[in-house]
């Protein structure tokens, strides 16, 4: 059974609050959405960090960004809000240690650390921190095939062919101009091959990073199914099948997700004409776009934008 968002991506930030609130705001926001944690910035400087946050119907995702800090989640943190998951991060940026009772280890990015949340901790980025993280809880984690018990964390290395059809799913979700909805049984399949290193789904591999290829490139009109297959270095005729197996085609997908971007740009309102957010998503036409908007969503690009327009 395929399983989409529960709701639109959430964003919270450190930038712009007092110096002196933000790790206490930081430290009350993770715990309220991922895991309870103890923060200090380095040199006393003041903490700059951003996360996206998006809960899915079995497990949470998010993108953290952050100036240099290090973060602990001691027993007395554990005590206070147990998280009852497995803790899964995807280093995008930069070296990061993290401080186990078995040792230190360094991860590099493209590596995916994978530890108990309710276990003590540390971990620390001297040079900033980019990463993604997956929160799983037990009995979901139990059922992808993962170890049962996690005594000691588990780095999966760079090149792994899932952990980057992982991070290009999240990315996709948490984006913050027109998300896109997320399999979450696909999302749930890569964790479970590249933690037990079972070999992935090719299909699902592929349609992940062509999915993606398509939404980094809807602004251009000439984006064709030849173009794509290129992009993702398959052939036509293998991509073609690799849609229908999800039940649809290049064509639709690609028609799907320019339209979908438009409502986006439309819903923010400003100064953009209807002609401008065609342009933008890929449309030759805005005729054309108009007559394919109110098609799929039953109203005129002119009248969201003009509702968008009398909010604000």
């Amino acid at each position: 059974m395929k399983s989409g968002t529960t709701g639109a991506p959430v964003r919270f930030s450190t930038v712009g609050l007092p110096e002196a609130e933000r790790i206490a705001l930081w430290e009350e926001h993770n715990a309220e959405t991922l895991i309870g944690l103890r923060c200090r910035s380095l040199q006393d400087a003041a903490l700059d960090a951003t996360e996206i946050n998006l809960q899915l119907p079995q497990v949470h995702v998010a993108r953290v960004v952050g100036s240099p800090h290090f973060v602990e989640r001691p027993r007395a943190e554990i005590r206070r809000v147990p998280s009852d998951a497995v803790a899964c991060y995807l280093n995008l940026a930069g070296d990061a240690f993290f401080y186990h009772d078995d040792g230190v280890r360094l991860l590099h990015p493209g590596q995916l650390l994978v530890c108990d949340a309710d276990q003590p901790f540390m971990r620390g980025f001297s040079h900033g921190l980019e990463e993604l993280a997956v929160k799983v809880p037990h009995t979901v984690w139990r059922d992808l095939g993962g170890p049962k018990s996690l005594p000691q964390p588990l780095v999966v290395d760079d090149g792994v062919v899932q952990t980057k059809a992982l991070a290009t799913l999240i990315a996709q979700a948490l984006r913050r101009e027109s998300p896109a909805s997320v399999d979450e049984d696909v999302l749930l399949d890569l964790l479970g091959s590249a933690v037990t290193g079972r070999a992935p789904s090719l299909s699902t591999v592929h349609l992940t990073v062509a999915k993606a290829y398509i939404d980094e490139h809807l602004a251009d009109s000439g984006l064709s199914a030849a173009r794509v297959a290129r992009g993702v270095g398959i052939s036509e005729r293998h991509l073609s099948r690799v849609f229908a197996s999800g039940g649809s085609s290049v064509p639709q997908y690609l028609l799907l997700r320019r339209l979908e971007r438009a409502r986006s740009l439309l819903q923010e309102g400003g100064g953009k004409t209807v002609a401008e957010v065609a342009a933008r998503c890929g449309f030759g036409s805005a005729a054309h776009f108009s007559h394919r908007f109110k098609e799929r969503f039953g109203l005129r690009a002119t009248d969201v934008l003009r509702e968008a327009r009398s909010r604000a």
